[in-house]
């Protein structure tokens, strides 16, 4: 058949898988998922006695996919970064990302396919980040799913970003239920006891905005991608970068809601203080915004060094609440920190304290795994198939959800108890 000929027939399949996804999506991506078939016939087919699942992210600004199977094993990745994109623009614009997402998506898919040496047609399911997360971007991974779902005949299973964030440590220690996790990234924070695949107890959140964006923010206004050494630099990064060389008493900060006894967080008021400190800097060394300070490392220490206090005096108080209320084993406890902030060094050992003074394993996912990507969202969906939760055959209704709650809120719970946190000496 000629070339031309294929293409019109592939084109004409596509609008009819996608003409069943258009109640949830106004515009899909534009990809070719039977290419993905085409790629895959050629080759001789693998024997798989085991649980193999596809896992796809896209919640925010990296398109991701891999495949594990059910011993934990990663059969294949691909990623694609935004990062690069959003530092020009100062922060992560929506509908560049959504669009960066449909460029990138089919081809990350194959690249995962291939290296995994896996055809579609062995995968036990397909999992997808579906909430929460930009919805844009949440909209593309989800639509290029059901296609493949629809084309392959595959049970679906939809992701929790921060469930997947959770329980990623269960693919590479072995850590039994119960255990507390503490997420941070730069679009979360919280705090949460988890039970089980899907059993959550949320004992304390961001009020406001996440310590990542935060750093993020602090970044920018110090103007460090300007400065050669972290220009290609994500902001949380540049900033633990540059603290290195920083005093961090040089000034002086306290830590948000030293008072409040709970396990909530707030890192807007922080910001707003380390931005007047920038502008009063700004004008004794007589420098326009946009200018680099010389006290830029100091400024950089100091923020880290509140932030690291801040995170690891509220996860104190939640080891206290839980071995309290004896939801946590009075021996062997174990502490998870996870997401994108997690792989801060200066702030995880401010939380190795912590776990030293309360008993506790600290356990953090290798910093690969610390950030968005596919690996977590297809463990999450081999979690789930092992525990039957969350397996769908029909996704003619499944929608994505930009805001999502994790598990069962008893941080009231937590406030109500007013548990009084010792003294701790952060000699980081």
């Amino acid at each position: 058949m000629p070339a031309a000929s294929q293409g019109i027939i592939c084109r004409v399949e596509s609008m009819l898988i996608l003409s069943k996804t258009a109640r949830v999506f106004s515009k899909p991506p534009k990809s070719n998922i039977f290419g993905l078939l085409r790629s895959f016939s050629v080759c001789p087919r693998r024997l798989f006695c085991h649980k193999l699942v596809l896992g796809i992210e896209t919640s925010c600004d990296d398109t991701a996919a891999a495949v594990v199977d059910e011993a934990g094993h990663v059969l294949g990745e691909a990623m694609h970064s935004q990062t690069e994109v959003h530092l020009k623009t100062g922060g992560i614009v929506p509908p560049v990302a959504q669009q960066l997402h449909r460029e990138n998506i089919q081809r990350i898919v194959e690249e995962t396919l291939s290296a995994s040496r896996v055809s579609p047609q062995d995968l036990s399911a397909i999992a997808t980040t579906i909430k929460p997360g930009l919805a844009l971007s949440l909209g593309v991974g989800l639509s290029f799913s059901l296609q493949l779902v629809n084309r392959f005949k595959r049970p679906f299973i939809p992701i929790h970003h921060m469930e997947a964030h959770a329980l990623t440590i269960r693919l590479t220690n072995e850590v039994e239920f119960p255990f507390l996790v503490l997420l941070i990234s730069g679009g979360h924070c919280l705090l949460a006891l988890v039970r089980g695949v899907s059993d959550f107890l949320l004992l304390g959140k961001s009020l406001d905005i996440a310590p990542g964006d935060m750093l993020d923010k602090v970044a920018r206004r110090l103007s460090l991608i300007k400065h050669p050494e972290y220009s290609t630099m994500s902001g949380g990064k540049a900033i633990e970068h540059l603290a290195k060389q920083g005093n961090r008493f040089h000034f002086t900060i306290n830590p948000p809601m030293q008072n409040a006894k709970n396990c909530d967080f707030s890192f807007t008021g922080l910001q707003h203080v380390i931005n007047k400190l920038i502008t009063r800097k700004e004008k004794e060394e007589g420098i326009e915004e946009g200018q680099i300070l010389s006290s830029a490392a100091d400024i950089a220490a100091v923020v880290q060094h509140t932030t690291a206090r801040h995170l690891a005096m509220r996860t104190y108080r939640a080891i206290l609440f839980c071995k309290q209320k004896d939801l946590l084993p009075p021996a062997n406890a174990v502490l998870v920190v996870s997401g994108g902030v997690a792989s801060n060094l200066y702030i995880r050992r401010a939380l190795e304290i912590v776990a030293d003074a309360t008993q506790c394993t600290l356990l953090c996912p290798p910093p690969r795994l610390c950030t968005d990507n596919g690996v977590m969202i297809a463990w999450n969906g081999i979690e789930r198939l092992r525990a039957g939760l969350g397996i769908l055959h029909d996704v003619e209704d499944i929608r994505y959800e930009p805001k999502c709650p994790l598990g069962v809120d008893i941080s009231k719970e937590v406030a109500e108890a007013a548990i009084k946190v010792p003294r701790l000496k952060m000699t980081i």
